[in-house]
């Protein structure tokens, strides 16, 4: 089986991160379950040079690194790199973002996933010139039988595969969002996301 994985807030704890930063930036409190918005600068009523300070910082390496795991995330893709899964990290975290995130996967013992960094969300526009690892046109020649994801923005990508399993991973600016078919399911954990794909 090959699946997709993302990074943020299905690997990691990105959004409760930004919830303190926003804090410490600009003196923003919005908790964790107030980020009703994918769109950060809407979340957290920020103009677009704030944002663009907001999302430089969250990509610096020491912040990069900082990111709690999401429970049970990295034993659930073990077991299913034990099985002979092919498994993907599919990030719209910029190239320069590469190495921390790199490093990040392999402190969680995840050093045989590949990784790659696609602009799923054109956020070419707060860092500039940024660079991605994998084009759109190479990441359409892919393959998955599965995906975890939590932001609907990315659902397009999943569109040239018609029999893909999508697991929605819960997260308040995915509330109110509408499921494209039948192949979607929401689910609230890793325990969860390893009942549903087995082995």
């Amino acid at each position: 089986m090959k699946i997709y994985v993302d990074f943020d807030d299905c690997l990691c704890e990105t959004a409760r991160a930004f919830s303190k930063l926003g804090m410490e930036m600009f003196g923003r409190n919005v908790p964790y379950e107030d980020i009703r918005f994918f769109e950060l600068d809407k979340s957290f009523r920020l103009n677009d040079e704030q944002f663009e300070q907001f999302m430089i910082r969250g990509h610096q390496p020491d912040v990069l690194l900082s990111y709690e795991e999401t429970p049970g995330a990295s034993s659930v893709i073990n077991e299913w790199l034990s099985c002979g899964h092919d498994v993907s990290v599919i990030t719209g975290r910029p190239f320069s973002a590469y190495e921390p995130s790199r490093e990040w996967l392999d402190r969680h013992g995840l050093e045989h996933v590949k990784l790659f960094c696609l602009n799923k969300y054109g956020r070419d526009s707060f860092i500039k010139n940024s660079d991605f690892s994998l084009e759109p046109e190479d990441y359409y020649r892919m393959k998955f039988d599965l995906a975890v994801e939590d932001s609907p923005k990315a659902f397009p990508f999943f569109t040239h595969l018609p029999s893909l399993r999508v697991l929605v991973f819960d997260r308040p600016w995915n509330w109110d969002c509408t499921f494209p078919n039948e192949n979607y399911t929401r689910v609230f954990s890793w325990e969860s996301i390893r009942r549903i794909a087995g082995s």
